[in-house]
């Protein structure tokens, strides 16, 4: 079964706690405190895996969870990291953010990968705190929270020629012939329903893979027939075959043919109709092809045309030697314009994202105060006696939140709710 299209929850894992906890043992005074930091959470990570062509693997498992860290231990020893919850994909895979959209990984290149959903950092342990002031401290962090959310995973297949027509014009029986694929044929409308690839390789040494897609018709762009469904995976194919039947079967008119389809092209993405296309016209011992053959060229007399005939395997070597061709172009005007990727791809929250502190006046001397960055760091303390608090306090001051809330208007003495608690404002 072709899978090409799903939707995960991700979720990496939690960051151990930090522990309390004091060194005592016989003949060591003074021992002080000894309580060792969580380990970091596993992180969700998509690699690249050329064994795999079909997200199929993913289509029963709707929650990826990565391991959480482990917490501190004594002697100042951390806990263990949890382990990165990797989850193999084909080359190709495109990977978004259901909620926005926002493109988080392009797997595009063999060995690459992409950290979808990063762990949580480990907590400090209570010797981290220790000062000149402070030499004996009885608190600890939590471990931050592993990022969590939706991805939508999109295959696209990776080829460098895309055949593309209205269904039943020759293009299965086209790759058949030029390549060892052996997609299923019929004289039937839509008889592929899945893309197909195949190797093709020119007779001067030279080879490129070969996309079958399936047959488009008039309105695929805005969902009908197979729909945008597989017109996704025009947008890897470096070069076009546009396969036309030229002798008129099905009552159909090639140049209307023609139009049509590049019109669906266009509607889906503009930037479809600047790659390199050729036109195979195929069904060339039909009885009207001859004649219909020349009405197209003198339609368009600047597109490139072959006559072929798919089922006898003529006319099919000039089609492949051009295609070949096209493909060498393009790929020294991409390599010219397209920076490298780098093996490994990081998206996510970063280490200090920017303030995004929100506050609202709910009535004369009460506010309401948000901020996701600072719910990290409210996630770590444990509020259990005053020295947590005034951790909190000095990290509030720290991140110019106090600052933020004075310019907002917040006077001495105003009464804050932040999360579950609520304090008073000292400026």
């Amino acid at each position: 079964m072709f899978v090409d299209k799903i939707t995960l929850q991700a979720k990496a894992g939690n960051g151990g706690n930090g522990i309390v906890a004091f060194r005592r043992e016989k003949y060591v005074p003074l021992g002080g405190p000894s309580g060792g930091d969580g380990g970091q959470g596993g992180s969700v990570i998509f690699e690249v895996d050329t064994n795999k062509s079909t997200l199929l693997d993913l289509r029963y498992q709707h929650h990826l969870n990565a391991q959480n860290g482990f917490n501190g231990r004594t002697k100042k020893m951390h806990g263990a990291d949890g382990e990165d919850y990797i989850v193999q994909v084909p080359l190709g895979t495109l990977i978004k953010n259901s909620e926005n959209g926002e493109v988080i990984g392009d797997l595009v290149e063999i060995g690459q990968r992409v950290i979808v959903a990063h762990g949580g950092k480990g907590g400090r342990g209570n010797y981290r705190f220790t000062t000149s002031r402070n030499n004996a401290p009885d608190y600890a962090e939590f471990g931050e929270s592993g990022e969590e959310l939706s991805i939508t995973v999109e295959l696209r297949v990776l080829a460098d020629v895309g055949l593309v027509g209205f269904p039943s014009v020759g293009k299965s029986t086209l790759l058949s012939v030029v390549s060892k694929a052996k997609p299923e044929i019929a004289d039937y409308h839509f008889t592929t329903l899945t893309p197909n690839l195949g190797m093709v390789e020119v007779g001067d040494g030279r080879s490129f893979v070969m996309a079958d897609l399936p047959g488009l018709i008039e309105f695929a762009s805005e969902g009908k027939g197979l729909g945008i469904q597989f017109l996704q995976h025009v947008e890897r194919c470096k070069v076009l075959i546009h396969v036309i039947d030229m002798g008129g079967e099905d009552h159909r008119d090639p140049l209307s043919d023609y139009e049509i389809i590049n019109n669906e092209l266009t509607e889906y993405n503009p930037d479809l109709m600047k790659r390199p296309m050729i036109v195979a016209a195929n069904k060339m011992d039909g009885d009207n092809a001859t004649e219909n053959l020349k009405r197209f060229k003198e339609a368009y007399p600047d597109v490139e045309v072959f006559e072929t005939t798919t089922l006898i395997n003529q006319g099919l070597k000039p089609v492949i030697y051009r295609a070949a061709d096209l493909l060498e172009e393009q790929r020294e005007f991409d390599a010219a314009i397209k920076a490298p990727i780098s093996e490994e791809v990081v998206f996510g929250f970063e280490e200090e994202p920017e303030n995004d502190f929100s506050i609202e006046k709910l009535e004369e001397g009460l506010w309401h105060f948000r901020s996701s960055r600072i719910d990290r760091r409210f996630k770590q303390i444990e509020f259990t006696d005053e020295h947590s608090a005034m951790r909190f306090a000095h990290t509030l001051k720290k991140f110019g939140v106090d600052e933020f809330m004075r310019n907002a208007g917040v006077q001495n003495g105003d009464t804050v709710i932040y999360q579950n608690i609520q304090f008073t404002f000292i400026d």
